[in-house]
């Protein structure tokens, strides 16, 4: 049968050691380095097996270094409502399991490597190119990429399920009888770390899904707008542009509540009765979206989730999961007051 003299052999050090060790001392002053080798030995020669995996995981979580890598500048990320919530997930989940973000990094491809260098575990934020992230840190069981672009699947990922948010929005307007549906969405950049401020145009996930459903409906009416960012001016210039057109669509699903808020200020500017006229329908669940008028039906985008699920997938990595796993979170709808069964329909009643 094991002992903790057997153990203080091993590890070269005191049997007290030993036992103020296995039994979580928290007046030890001995380094974590001592702590992981007692537990290791302990767990090799066969010494409560189980209640020392649980006390090594804890001492693993609380000297592990982890690191946020975001594409955004600081300003960017503080005034953008979702990935605040998202970085709010991260950090309400950190706590929880007694983690600590050692580094917050921004910039191109030198000064990333020199700030990971010294990490166990990196949270990749936004979309940054995935063969460079890996230049920097090759340690691909040790990274999770939030709200990537693109698809990954050799990598631990977690996103949102924009595919079955798009469909529910295209279905709910479609069972409302509207047929002529528009799209208003913002362009998708994927961003160099070796080229800073440079990026590629990526297919957004909420564009690719509304064409799908349009195959899937078999519908005939094609009415796209596309703006080079996803704010307030980006979707009011392009519901104006979609106002100018010979045929007016009766709903539009708007993939931000941001450029939604824009949107309904072109409409309202040009007389167009919302939901009357057209029906509008947002993405997020921003704050603003129950305040506008009419207020705005929308999907729920749980944000914090996001991050939540980020930090478990890392710490299951850090914990010795082998196979990679890619997680999409669902999305709620909010029915306000912004859409209402078509006009030709509402009539025949």
């Amino acid at each position: 049968m094991a002992t903790i003299r057997q153990i203080a052999e091993l590890a070269q050090v005191s049997t007290a050691t030993v036992s103020r060790v296995l039994n979580n001392d928290p007046t030890l002053s001995t380094s974590a380095e001592t702590k992981q080798r007692i537990f290791a030995i302990a767990e090799e020669i066969g010494y409560k097996p189980k209640q020392l995996r649980k006390q090594r995981l804890e001492l693993q979580r609380s000297t592990a270094e982890i690191g946020l890598l975001f594409w955004s500048t600081a300003d960017e990320g503080n005034t953008d409502p979702y990935f605040k919530e998202v970085r709010r997930g991260i950090e309400l989940h950190c706590e929880e399991y007694g983690l600590n973000i050692n580094k917050v990094i921004r910039g191109d491809l030198a000064q990333v490597q020199q700030e990971v260098a010294s990490l166990d575990g990196l949270l990749v934020v936004g979309s940054i190119e995935v063969d460079e992230v890996l230049e920097v840190f090759p340690k691909p069981n040790s990274i999770v990429f939030v709200n990537h672009g693109e698809p990954i699947y050799e990598y631990d990922s977690v996103h949102m399920h924009f595919e079955a948010a798009v469909e529910r929005a295209y279905r709910y307007l479609y069972k409302l009888g509207h047929v002529d549906i528009a799209f208003i969405g913002g362009s998708e950049y994927v961003y160099s770390l070796k080229n800073a401020g440079q990026h590629r145009h990526g297919i957004e996930h909420r564009y690719r899904a509304f064409r799908a459903m349009q195959q899937k409906y078999k519908q005939q009416y094609d009415c796209i707008e596309e703006v080079e960012d996803w704010s307030s001016q980006g979707g009011y210039e392009a519901m104006l542009r979609i106002l100018d057109r010979e045929k007016r669509p009766t709903a539009c699903f708007v993939a931000s509540d941001a450029m939604a808020v824009g949107a309904l200020s072109a409409l309202h500017e040009r007389g167009i009765r919302v939901p009357e006229e057209m029906s509008i329908i947002g993405f997020n669940d921003i704050e603003l979206a129950g305040f506008v008028i009419p207020p705005l039906t929308t999907l729920r985008a749980h944000a914090e989730q996001l991050g939540r699920t980020a930090v478990k997938l890392l710490m299951e990595r850090l914990e010795g999961r082998e196979a990679a796993v890619q997680v999409k979170i669902a999305t709620t709808l909010i029915e306000r007051a912004s859409c209402q069964r078509a006009a030709s329909i509402t009539e025949a009643e």
